[in-house]
């Protein structure tokens, strides 16, 4: 992505129980980290079925968007500006798995209250707007 052209991104808080499903980033930005799943909109694309789609392609879960957790605003993190809508949401069928490695070095439903180290920004404004329900 270029440096000085935001970025159009969207993500998921996929809630199962007392768990939220986290990805571990590989790329910039925040890499090393452990984010939402979820990835960018495409041209043409309306952000929920980006949302959907990029879930799908990264996890394997078919989702239901169930509202919106606002969205995130990432400026000059790793050199790059995004901002991102983030959805609650369940998922409708599938078992998550890592099906990008390449993008995610791990795939883990952890639970609110004991989410791994580093969170990245999406994930950690998303858990808590989440205990504020």
């Amino acid at each position: 992505m270029n440096a000085r052209v935001p970025g159009v991104g969207c993500g998921a808080a996929i809630v199962r129980g007392d768990r939220l499903l986290l990805v571990k980033r590989r790329r910039a930005p925040e890499a090393g980290r452990w984010n939402l799943p979820g990835g960018r909109v495409e041209y043409g694309e309306r952000v929920a079925d980006a949302a959907r789609r990029e879930i799908l392609e990264e996890t394997g879960l078919e989702i239901v968007l169930i509202g919106s957790l606002g969205f995130i605003e990432m400026i000059d993190i790793d050199d790059q500006h995004w901002v991102c809508p983030i959805y609650l949401a369940s998922a409708l069928s599938g078992e998550a798995e890592n099906r990008e490695p390449e993008k995610a070095e791990a795939i883990v439903w952890a639970k609110f209250d004991a989410a791994p180290e580093p969170l990245a920004t999406a994930a950690r404004e998303a858990i808590a707007r989440l205990r504020g329900l």
